[in-house]
């Protein structure tokens, strides 16, 4: 019976440790202090608005949303 209580301890140790170990660090929730760089282009509207106006001092039509 002492066995079965050591290693059923031992798991909850072990389970604890594991957790411990690999866990995250918590992710930053302000976008200003967010690294950039991760998204696509077409995610970021700065870029959507130069795109725009790029194509527009060139003659094209920006492309339409369907």
């Amino acid at each position: 019976m002492l066995f079965l209580i050591a290693l059923a301890a031992a798991a909850v140790v072990g389970f604890v440790l594991w957790k411990a170990m690999t866990s995250q660090p918590p992710q930053a929730t302000n976008r200003s202090t967010a690294p950039r760089g991760g998204g696509a282009p077409d995610d970021d509207p700065e870029f959507l608005r130069q795109l725009g106006e790029r194509l527009r001092r060139e003659g094209e039509d920006p492309p339409r949303r369907r």
